[in-house]
């Protein structure tokens, strides 16, 4: 009964990483025309200290609670700043200005930093403070195995998208596939 008048459903693989790909010369002519605020930022001055900051604020925000011991705290810590930090740069994609013309909406931050370039200065601190922080945390909480647990999950979860191999890697049970997200786009 299909009478050409119903659109048909387009298949897709049914795989849950996928690919994102290349873009295309009109994408990189326009990435190039105009600076990326969204992302030069993080090479500017105090770009990385902020990092520092949030880290020592967040532990003296769950050392004041009540009933909070210390090594509870300092998972906390951890888990609250690899939250932050995975959900800034690698959950959102493209930027919240409209002047590039669409030139990295399927890009996340850590893709659109540096041009892409992997183990820049910037990148490299930035993969090497939550590995800090969980040395830190797995320290204080006395090497317990519950904490352990809890706190390489966080950094797996920080670290493994900040890897060459997974740059433009996507799993599609958190994000959902691209033709899910803009069907107008087809």
């Amino acid at each position: 009964m299909n009478d050409g008048s119903k659109k048909s459903r387009r298949r897709r693989s049914s795989s849950i990483l996928y690919q994102e790909p290349q873009e295309s010369m009109e994408h990189l002519s326009d990435q190039a025309a105009i600076p990326n605020l969204n992302a030069n930022w993080v090479n500017a001055k105090g770009a990385w200290a902020i990092h520092i900051v949030l880290i020592v604020a967040l532990k003296i925000f769950f050392s004041i609670i009540p009933g909070i011991q210390r090594d509870t705290s300092w998972t906390l810590t951890n888990i609250t700043y690899m939250f932050g930090s995975y959900l800034m740069f690698h959950w959102v994609r493209g930027i919240p200005f409209e002047f590039n013309a669409g030139a990295y909406d399927n890009l996340n931050m850590w893709e659109q930093m540096d041009n892409g370039d992997q183990f820049t200065p910037t990148k490299k601190f930035l993969l090497s403070v939550p590995i800090c922080l969980f040395l830190a945390s797995t320290h204080y909480t006395h090497y317990d195995l519950t904490y352990f647990t809890i706190n390489v999950l966080a950094l797996l979860g920080v670290v493994v998208p900040k890897l060459p191999s997974s740059h433009r890697l996507r799993v599609s049970f958190l994000s959902g596939h691209p033709d899910d997200r803009y069907p107008d786009e087809r």
